[in-house]
């Protein structure tokens, strides 16, 4: 990146010294240099399904996983064997985070309402839920129980009657069984041993083996995303929304605590080399105690090789002050937003753009990821400029319902055959004029 340094931790830079190009380098997701290369190859996994169904999952699978597998479909055995294998002190901690999730969820979903708009002219809209949807759960450099947790208990609460769920396959042909637990304890038991962009595009096509979905959820790497984005942009399903690799920006004062901040930063970098982490802060010496900082976790980090990575495109960025960082955090619109501050709350109202937020020094980020109650499948890559994170809502759709009577469409008619008559649609005015000539 022109004018920014490369080294093996963070890029450190002053904002006010960054030209507007350096700047746009600064807050560049890492993942785009190799966009067209994953476009291309996500575009071709995704004909093969097409075109063979199970049996390109099957190819794909010992091409790409590594594991030769007849039947997708975890079996009654294989719930067995995970609840087995899954310790007790695990098995609860997830049910009481689902008890947790669904505590927060219960009260977000659509509501019906009716309103009369006019003498005789009843509007309303009712709700129903998605009837079949799949949930995409993320095991590549680590399983991910939690995910399931969070989209399963939602789609439950929503009364999805069909719900489906894609997990990869464990290098012995199984998945994994915390998140088979998981998965149970939501209601979910349709699971299916796939990864990755076949996933995804199995069940937007359906398959002998793999049901066909109406809307696919679920976070991924940059594989699985393009895969959501060019099957939603072919028509063949919905998805929730774009999530992929993982991303923080701390913004933090003189006062915050670093060791906190850069156990921050680093539980998302571990997520994947393609992860991104960002602190802005006011601080120059916040900033040198949280470089330090980072420097001794990453040597007790078990993932340190993969947080390196992330850490080498990631940013710290010196700023004059904090109206300056929150600037920056809404151009960036970050996936979470920690706010390391004396006092977040009041700066609440600055947060424009992001997924998730974080106030104080006591809540770090991976409360969100886990147990806290919200919900961790987040927009990524800029995209909390415009779509929110899955919700009870995101699992339902609403039907627009309106009924006029004789009155009604005397008192509103007029108002629909001139506004058709000015757009030259004389069979729509003529539908409302034929209504009113009846009832003179």
């Amino acid at each position: 990146m022109s004018g920014l340094p490369q080294n093996d931790g963070a890029g450190r830079v002053r904002w006010a010294s960054l030209s507007s190009r350096a700047r746009d380098e600064a807050l560049a997701r890492p993942v785009r240099g190799n966009a067209d290369t994953v476009r291309r190859a996500v575009s071709a996994i995704v004909d093969e399904v097409r075109e063979a169904g199970d049996a390109a999952l099957r190819t794909l699978g010992r091409r790409l996983d590594g594991v030769d597998l007849d039947a997708f479909e975890v079996d009654a055995d294989g719930f067995a064997a995970a609840e087995a294998a899954v310790p007790a002190p695990l098995r609860e901690a997830m049910s009481r985070a689902a008890t947790r999730i669904e505590a927060f969820h219960a009260p977000g979903g659509a509501s019906a309402y009716r309103v009369e708009t006019a003498p005789g002219v009843q509007c309303e809209r009712i709700v129903r839920p998605i009837a079949r949807v799949g949930l995409y759960v993320p095991a590549g450099t680590a399983p991910l129980p939690s995910t399931a947790l969070m989209l399963g208990v939602p789609a439950r609460l929503a009364g999805c009657a069909q719900v489906v769920l894609c997990t990869p396959p464990r290098r012995d042909g199984s998945a994994d069984p915390s998140v088979l637990v998981a998965a149970r304890l939501t209601g979910v038991h349709r699971v299916f041993k796939l990864g990755g962009a076949q996933a995804i595009a199995a069940l937007a096509f359906g398959t002998a083996q793999v049901p066909k979905c109406d809307k696919v959820f679920g976070p991924g790497n940059a594989w699985v995303t393009e895969a959501k984005q060019q099957l939603a942009q072919s028509g063949d399903i919905a998805i929730d929304l774009p999530a992929g690799p993982s991303e923080v920006l701390v913004i933090a004062d003189a006062g915050a605590n670093a060791d906190f901040v850069a156990a921050d930063l680093l539980s998302q970098a571990e997520h994947g080399p393609d992860s991104q982490v960002i602190l802005i802060s006011d601080a120059p010496m916040l900033l040198d105690a949280v470089e330090r900082a980072l420097a001794r976790q990453l040597e007790v980090l078990p993932r340190a090789t993969i947080a390196r990575q992330a850490l080498s495109r990631s940013r710290l960025i010196e700023v004059d002050d904090l109206e300056q960082a929150f600037a920056i955090s809404n151009r960036y619109a970050p996936e979470h937003l920690i706010l390391a501050l004396r006092a977040p709350r009041d700066w609440l109202d600055r947060v424009v753009s992001a997924g998730s937020i974080f106030l104080g020094d006591h809540t770090p980020e991976a409360l969100g990821d886990y147990c806290s109650g919200t919900n961790h499948v987040l927009p990524t890559d800029g995209a909390a400029h415009a779509w929110s994170g899955v919700g009870v809502s995101a699992f339902q759709k609403t039907i627009s319902v309106q009924a006029a009577t004789p009155a009604g469409i005397a008192a509103i008619g007029p108002d629909a055959v001139a506004i058709a008559e000015a757009e030259g649609l004389e069979a729509h005015a003529n539908a409302v004029r034929l209504r009113l000539e009846a009832g003179r």
